[in-house]
């Protein structure tokens, strides 16, 4: 069949301080909620009164809590030095009867990617994968949502990452996240390159973005879960530690307010092509205004575990905080703020330096976008 070609955010892994995220779906303008740190909550809303997340509308559904196990993956940059990721992943079941796979619940992604069972790339082969002949649920689909054709003729998908890429056929089964089920569209992949996932602990992608990063409604997560009413509120909410005191996990249809740290607070999601985006105004040192980044916009995202930004700001960021690789000023570095609202959310020096066997580097990643007119990014 043919090959529609899509290229989604680098699902890269989460980052490694304690961050907890809510996202909601809901008609109308969007918002964003945060709390201050050392706790991160950010919470976005698709309508203009934001209380309206709890109205009976979606009274009948219920809440799922799903555990996120963690991995530290260590990687080597071009210069020889050690960077290291925080993977964190949960489950999520498809088919009838459930086939149990490993995910990462990526904001910056729209689709559910799996290894699919005719898949013969090492890839596949060293993660579970899912046989569709097992399922008495699922059928072919096109991958723009359309039915297949006579004898279940369908297209095939081809995702383009950063360091490699997939292609896969596009299904349509019982997708549930614990009690939360709905019939979606995903991709079981054919094909998947050595790079990057040979590597992952985890099967796959599960994306969170907004519906336009999907392949359609039917693709998104989220969006079914809420037209099926299969939850209270139409919001999930993501809690990510680096401490093994406390259990990461992501939950659909509520917040957990154990997991702020202080109040919320809202400003607006600016996003246009899928993304958990907001404005940024300034990048602050100690508190202090940078004139480094005005009115940049910036996208949530599960699935990065670094701050990314354009090579010119990250190199300046980086010559700010004056971080010495033998570590030798650690102590003396100073906190890394983002001007969001009228508020400055604070990173610790502790939230974005790698430090390991006696070397220390920032937790920075330079990342060059097309460019867009009428607006820079960062």
């Amino acid at each position: 069949g043919r090959s529609i070609r899509a290229a989604p955010s680098i699902p890269l892994l989460p980052p490694a301080h304690v961050l907890p995220i809510a996202m909601t779906f809901e008609n109308g303008m969007l918002l964003c909620l945060l709390v201050s740190m050392p706790v991160q909550l950010l919470s976005f809303v698709h309508h203009h009164n934001h209380l309206s997340m709890l109205t009976s509308e979606h009274s009948l559904g219920s809440s799922v809590s799903l555990a996120l196990e963690r991995q530290i993956i260590k990687e080597k940059e071009v210069d020889s030095r050690a960077r290291h990721k925080m993977a964190y992943f949960g489950k999520v079941s498809v088919g009838s009867p459930p086939q149990e796979f490993s995910v990462v619940y990526d904001t910056g992604s729209g689709n559910l990617i799996i290894p699919g069972a005719t898949c013969l790339d090492e890839a596949c082969k060293s993660h579970k994968q899912y046989d569709m002949e097992k399922s008495k649920s699922a059928k072919r689909v096109n991958c723009d949502g359309s039915a297949a054709g006579e004898g279940g003729e369908a297209d095939l998908l081809t995702i383009t990452f950063g360091t490699g890429k997939i292609t896969g056929q596009c299904i349509a089964d019982e997708v549930c996240l614990g009690s939360a089920c709905s019939t979606g569209n995903f991709l079981a992949s054919t094909e998947e390159s050595d790079q990057p996932f040979s590597a992952f602990t985890f099967d796959g992608v599960l994306g969170l973005a907004l519906p336009k990063m999907a392949q359609g409604d039917a693709f998104s997560m989220m969006s079914l879960l809420k037209s099926g009413k299969a939850l209270m509120n139409p919001v999930f909410s993501v809690f990510l530690s680096d401490s093994d005191d406390e259990v990461s996990e992501v939950t659909f249809g509520a917040v957990k307010k154990e997991h702020m740290a202080s109040d919320m607070f809202w400003v607006d999601v600016t996003g246009t092509v899928g993304y958990w985006e907001v404005n940024i105004a300034d990048i602050t040192i100690d508190g202090k205004p940078q004139n480094l980044c005005k009115d940049c916009r910036v996208a949530v995202d599960t699935g990065t575990s670094q701050l990314a930004g354009p090579s010119s700001l990250i190199r300046q960021m980086t010559s700010l905080v004056g971080l010495q690789k033998d570590c030798s000023n650690i102590k003396k570095m100073p906190q890394l703020g983002f001007v969001i609202g009228d508020r400055i959310l604070n990173l610790d020096p502790k939230d974005y330096i790698d430090q390991f066997s006696g070397e220390c580097s920032v937790a920075f990643m330079e990342l060059d976008i097309p460019h867009r007119p009428a607006h820079s990014s960062c």
